[in-house]
C-alpha cells in the first residue's frame, strides 16, 4: 500500500508552496491513484471478511472523500495516518473473528468428543453389570433348591430388565444432549456460510459463491447458460453523484434481477458494476429469458444523492455464453465478458445488430442491449 506521506517526504524537501512545478501536477496523480486503491481495498475487504468488510469499505470511502489537491500536507499525513490505522484496526478484527469461528469448531468437536466418551464409560458400566448377571446365572446350574433357582433367576432378569432400561434412557439422553449441541453449532455454521457466500452490498451471491455453482455444473456435465450483465457508463454516477449513490444503485439493481429471475436462477455479482446468473436452460430459452431481463431492469430508478433524490436512467448490457462440454470455467466466463463487451459496442457505435453479435432495443424510453455467443 503505498504512503502519502512518503511521497511528499520524497517530493517536497521543504513546504508545499516551495514544490517544484512537476511536484504539483504529480500530486492529483498521486490523491487519485491513493484514493482508487482505498475504494478497491474496501471492496477486497468485504470479500476477505463479509461480516466486517462492510464497515471497513465505508470507512476507507470516507478517508478518500477527504482527498483533495488544495489539502495541506498537515491534512495529508492525517489521512495516511488514518488509513494505517484502519488497517490495522480491520487487521486485529479480522483475526479476532475467525478466531471465534474457530473457536466455535473447536468447541463442537470437544462435545462430540466428550459425548463419546460418554457413551464408552456409560457402555463399561452396563458391561459389569452384565458380567455379574451372567455369573449369577452360572451359578444357577450348580443349585439343587427350585425355589432357590427361581429366586435367584427372577433377580438376575429384574437386574438384567433395569440395566438394559438404564441404559436406553442413558442413550436416548445422551443422544437428545449431543443433538441439541450439533444443532446449535450446525446453525451457527450454516449461518457464516451463508454471510461468506453473499456479496456484503447487494445480497446476491459472491463472486466465490458464484464460481463454486459454475464448476460443480461442469463437473456434472448439466447443461446451462451464463448471461453476464454490466451497467452502462456506471462510473459516470460514482464521479457524479458519489459512491453512496453508486452503492443504493447497486443494490436496486440486483433487487430487480431477483426480483425477474427464478428461485433455481444462480445471480452473483462479478465485480464491480458487473452480475453473473446461471440459466439451467438451453441457449434458445436463456434468449427468451434475457428478453424478459433487459425489459425489467433498464429503466429509472431513483437513489439518494448528496442533496435529495436522484432520478437516473440506466442501461445494461448483457452477454450470453452457453457451456460447451469440455469447455473451462475461465474459457466460459470469457465468451460472455466478450459478447458483453460485443453488445455494448454495438450499441454504442452500429446501431441494431443481429442476435449473435449484440441487440439494441428500447422500452418506456430507456435503451436496453442483449449480446450472444453460441456454444
Amino acid at each position: 500500500m503505498i504512503s502519502l506521506k512518503k511521497y511528499l517526504d520524497s517530493t517536497w524537501e521543504a513546504a508545499p508552496e516551495e514544490a517544484p512545478p512537476e511536484a504539483a501536477g504529480m500530486l492529483p496523480m498521486a490523491l487519485a491513484a491513493y484514493g482508487s486503491a482505498l475504494v478497491e481495498m474496501g471492496a477486497c475487504s468485504l470479500d476477505a471478511c463479509p461480516g466486517l468488510g462492510s464497515g471497513m469499505k465505508q470507512r476507507l470511502e470516507e478517508l478518500r472523500a477527504r482527498l483533495n489537491p488544495a489539502m495541506t500536507r498537515e491534512a495529508v499525513e492525517a489521512t495516511d495516518r488514518g488509513v494505517q490505522e484502519q488497517l490495522r484496526d480491520w487487521g486485529m478484527l479480522t483475526a479476532r473473528h475467525y478466531r471465534e469461528k474457530a473457536k466455535e469448531v473447536k468447541e463442537l468437536l470437544l462435545v462430540m468428543a466428550r459425548a463419546a466418551e460418554g457413551v464408552g464409560a456409560r457402555d463399561q458400566r452396563c458391561a459389569g453389570q452384565m458380567n455379574q448377571v451372567t455369573e449369577r446365572l452360572k451359578r444357577i446350574a450348580s443349585l439343587d433348591d427350585l425355589t432357590e433357582i427361581r429366586a435367584s433367576i427372577e433377580q438376575s432378569a429384574a437386574e438384567l430388565k433395569s440395566s438394559i432400561a438404564r441404559m436406553t434412557e442413558e442413550g436416548k439422553a445422551a443422544a437428545e444432549e449431543l443433538r441439541k449441541q450439533v444443532s446449535t453449532y450446525q446453525a451457527k455454521l450454516e449461518e457464516a456460510e451463508e454471510i461468506a457466500s453473499r456479496d456484503a452490498l447487494t445480497g446476491v451471491r459472491s463472486r466465490l459463491c458464484t464460481e463454486s455453482h459454475i464448476e460443480s455444473r461442469i463437473t456434472a456435465g448439466a447443461r446451462f447458460c451464463l448471461v453476464m450483465v454490466d451497467i452502462d457508463d456506471f462510473k459516470r454516477v460514482n464521479d457524479a453523484h458519489g459512491h453512496a449513490a453508486g452503492d443504493d444503485l447497486l443494490k436496486e439493481f440486483a433487487g430487480e434481477l431477483r426480483s425477474v429471475c427464478r428461485a433455481t436462477d444462480v445471480i452473483g455479482r462479478w465485480g464491480g458494476d458487473e452480475f453473473l446468473i446461471l440459466f439451467d436452460c438451453s441457449r434458445e430459452e436463456a434468449n427468451e429469458r434475457i428478453e424478459r431481463l433487459r425489459q425489467w431492469v433498464c429503466g429509472d430508478y431513483t437513489v439518494a444523492g448528496k442533496t435529495g433524490a436522484i432520478r437516473l436512467r440506466l442501461d445494461a448490457s448483457i452477454g450470453l455464453a452457453e457451456y460447451a462440454p469440455g469447455e473451462s470455467m475461465k474459457a466460459l466466463v470469457a465468451r460472455a465478458d466478450a459478447a458483453m463487451y460485443a453488445c455494448k459496442a454495438n450499441g454504442r457505435e452500429q446501431g441494431d445488430g443481429g442476435p449473435e453479435t449484440g441487440a439494441r432495443n428500447s422500452s418506456d424510453g430507456a435503451t436496453q442491449r442483449a449480446g450472444v455467443v453460441t456454444g
